[in-house]
């Protein structure tokens, strides 16, 4: 056996120890929530979360602010009395979900080959003259054939339709003034949890009036909706097939 293939066998045992492991750390907690609703996360500050980390954008040359005299407009204002919009960290907006993504991509590749390739000697030194030497020395030379063709088909056919609202709560405040936002929202009914994710970078002009925004305008987007329960637990393939899926070439 050697060092390679025992090096793999000895990772594998090594996987399925930890995967076995792990499924039933979580198998007991699991057994533990037997009868019981599934659990809603406490309400977090976002910038405390481990991983979490400022937004670093291209920005440009700070501008000092100028005042003009015998007057109360300062350039870069955009009203005389306060904006109740979100503008500093820790404020509140709406943010409205609107995502309707339809694409319908057919592809088809084909391709064939076909080659021949035949060389011959009529009469290789004199054997059609000499007797039986017709059946020692070769009259081909060399002969080969080959033939590969290949087709290959794909097709993509998705529609997603999501709309909701969320409010997301002001993270950071850019230097330029663009404000990055995150906001997550759970629903429970009966015992499935549905998360709604979303996060990214807002300019303070594409806020409307009723501190509103429509995802469309947010750079960076980062949208996740999805859930945990038991019926996600039913639609996932078990532990054991997810780590053979892995580990398995075949």
């Amino acid at each position: 056996m050697s060092v390679t293939r025992l090096n793999r066998i000895v990772l594998t045992g090594a996987m399925l120890s930890l995967a076995a492991l792990a499924s039933g750390c979580s198998s007991i907690d699991r057994l533990s929530q037997i009868g019981e609703k599934p659990k809603l996360t406490e309400i977090e500050n976002p910038t405390t979360q481990p991983g979490y980390k400022p937004v670093q954008m291209p920005m440009p040359k700070p501008e000092q602010a100028s005042y003009n005299a015998n007057s109360l407009w300062r350039n870069g204002s955009r009203a005389f009395f306060k904006d109740q919009r979100a503008a500093r960290i820790g404020d509140i907006l709406t943010v409205t979900v609107n995502i309707t993504d339809k694409a319908n991509i057919a592809n088809e590749t084909q391709r064939s080959r076909t080659s021949k390739e035949d060389s011959g000697v009529t009469d290789f030194i004199g054997s059609q003259t000499i007797t039986q030497a017709n059946k020692i020395l070769p009259g081909r030379i060399l002969t080969t054939d080959s033939t590969s063709s290949s087709d290959g088909k794909g097709s993509v056919n998705r529609q997603e339709a999501l709309q909701t609202n969320v409010a997301a709560v002001v993270t950071q405040v850019l230097p330029n003034g663009n404000l990055v936002v995150e906001g997550k929202q759970e629903i429970r009914v009966n015992f499935e949890i549905r998360e709604l994710i979303v996060a990214g970078i807002v300019r303070p002009e594409d806020i409307q009036s009723d501190n509103t925004i429509e995802s469309s305008k947010i750079a960076q987007a980062r949208i996740a909706y999805g859930g945990r329960g038991q019926i996600t637990d039913v639609q996932q393939p078990r532990y054991g097939q997810q780590v053979m899926d892995v580990l398995l070439p075949f």
